[in-house]
């Protein structure tokens, strides 16, 4: 939606901004945590599909291994002055488990399929629990557009 600088959103279009991303981006930087407090970031892809930001991570690297310990990826949408970010309760799921209807929905969104890279692979299902909607320093009060899982209104 196009706006001025200054010009602070509602939290209609806040929300509108939130899926119209979700629904249009590929790319996302994934934050994880292990139980050291150590952060762990990372840019990969996500399909937006069926209210779950799904990402796909390999096996063995830290974001599969400390999304499976927290439960609690947090994946950030497009850069500092345009931000969508969110909180979310996430399952992991081998791709060998997946099901054939959310392979075929990650590789039409992203272009690829995690399958086809060779290795071991697992989905990140993140189911978003808080949702937060930014672009400049005047948009910071209001931010928050979803909370315990519902989109505010």
């Amino acid at each position: 939606m196009a706006r001025s600088v200054g010009d602070v959103p509602t939290t209609t279009e806040r929300i509108a901004d939130a899926r119209a991303k979700l629904a249009g981006d590929v790319d996302v930087w994934v934050a994880t945590g292990d139980s050291k407090a150590v952060t762990h970031l990372v840019p990969l892809s996500l399909c937006w599909r069926a209210d779950e930001v799904v990402i796909a991570s390999e096996t063995a690297g830290l974001t599969a291994r400390n999304a499976a310990a927290s439960g609690q990826p947090r994946p950030a949408l497009d850069s500092t002055r345009d931000v969508v970010s969110i909180e979310t309760a996430a399952t992991v799921v081998a791709r060998t488990d997946a099901g054939a209807t959310l392979v075929e929905a990650y590789q039409a969104r992203t272009g690829w399929d995690p399958g086809s890279e060779g290795g071991e692979w697992v989905f990140l299902r993140c189911t978003p629990v808080s949702v937060q909607v930014w672009r400049t320093m005047e948009e910071i009060a209001g931010r928050t557009v979803m909370r315990r899982g519902a989109w505010l209104r």
